[in-house]
């Protein structure tokens, strides 16, 4: 019931018990007790028909019942967003990375003084926070806290959350980057009118969260759905996790530029970054140069191979494809689309239809809001349902 208030922004107890086939009297009982813990509020909806009679009642989020944030790691920078107790976002901010892998002492500075920025711009304290989301690209298991594998870490098997619990009071939620952009779609975004979809990342790896009868699929041990690393080549290129033949060795920006260097013979040093590599490979592509064509056109070749067994695996009504990548979509998209299409076996379904969502840092970061206000409802909701 508080969820749908949520989502809704603010609902009538009599939308309440049809949207959710309860009775009134229940309606009305939990509602009350919501109200009585401080997390539900009574305030004027919306008259269904201006200038006649009493403005109706609806039912709205405490929005001071509890604050989170939000983060999103990654190489060149770490995103933080604040978010009250409805889900509306307060305040954000982006701090430079190290543009490195780091030890986890190290990143886990970065993330406190991220924090402690977000905080101190907005005149709040760690003790205004009541949970804390972190998305951040790698195997991550969130129900331990432990960073299995992430290409931002020196090591692998690391307790993120111990390390967190030993610097701050409030809880931390920790989850694959991409499940946070999911969970983004889902509460903000094209997946709140669908029960089923897809969301593919491409950038410096690549990624992907799926959403099955409206909720976010992890797998048995939650370190399911890593496409990035499924193989799409026995023996192929080498991807940074180690192993070879991983759709991401043929997608990321890691991939894009070892085969620009060789294709457009750039040389790597100091004053050339991974980032300038890659807009010169872009502008040559945009520009018809056929060697860096080739590069993008044979990505596109694997991202459709990628994106067919995604299909033909969990039939989603809809991909999602977003990313840094995504912000250069006009390059081959609808020749990746066909193949798409031509590699999956179709007779007896609807197909698949893709949506390119070229997402800033700022939209995972809310991905992470959602995480940690999902988790935190259940805390304080749970609490109060023993107590009653």
């Amino acid at each position: 019931m508080f969820e749908y208030v949520r989502a809704n922004g603010q609902a009538a107890r009599a939308d309440i018990t049809r949207a959710l086939d309860i009775s009134a009297g229940s309606a009305t009982t939990l509602t009350a007790d919501l109200i009585a813990a401080g997390f539900l509020q009574e305030v004027v909806g919306t008259p269904r028909e201006q200038g006649r009679g009493r403005p109706p009642v609806a039912l709205a989020v405490v929005p001071e019942a509890a604050h989170v944030i939000g983060i999103k790691l990654s190489y060149k920078s770490h995103t933080a967003v604040l978010t009250n107790f409805a889900g509306e976002m307060i305040a954000d901010l982006s701090m430079q990375a190290s543009d490195k892998r780091l030890s986890l002492p190290q990143l886990m500075e970065e993330i406190t003084r991220l924090i402690d920025r977000l905080l101190g711009q907005n005149q709040m304290d760690r003790s205004d926070v009541h949970a804390v989301g972190i998305g951040m690209p790698g195997i991550i298991d969130p129900i331990t806290g432990l960073v299995h594998w992430s290409s931002l870490l020196q090591n692998r098997d690391e307790n993120l959350r111990a390390l967190f619990a030993t610097q701050f009071e409030m809880p931390v939620y920790l989850d694959n980057d991409a499940n946070m952009l999911t969970l983004a779609e889902l509460w903000f975004g094209a997946g709140r009118s669908m029960s089923d979809f897809a969301v593919v990342t491409i950038e410096n790896g690549v990624g992907m969260g799926l959403v099955l009868d409206n909720c976010l699929y992890r797998g048995a041990h939650g370190v399911g759905l890593e496409l990035g690393h499924t193989k799409v080549q026995l023996d192929g290129a080498l991807c940074r996790c180690g192993q070879r033949g991983c759709l991401e060795a043929y997608l990321a920006d890691y991939a894009l530029t070892r085969e620009a260097a060789t294709a457009l013979e750039f040389a790597f040093d100091e004053s050339h970054s991974r980032q300038d590599v890659l807009e010169v490979l872009l502008a040559e592509a945009e520009a018809g140069q056929p060697a860096a064509r080739s590069i993008f056109r044979r990505a596109g070749r694997y991202l459709s191979l990628g994106l067919s067994n995604v299909v033909q695996l969990f039939d989603p009504e809809l991909i999602i494809l977003s990313g840094e990548r995504m912000q250069h979509s006009n390059l081959f998209v609808s020749q990746i689309m066909e193949e798409m299409q031509e590699m999956t076996l179709s007779e007896g379904r609807k197909p698949c239809d893709a949506a390119i969502h070229p997402c800033s840092d700022l939209v995972w970061a809310r991905g992470a809001t959602a995480l940690a206000l999902s988790a935190l409802t259940d805390t304080l909701l749970g609490a109060e349902a023993a107590v009653s």
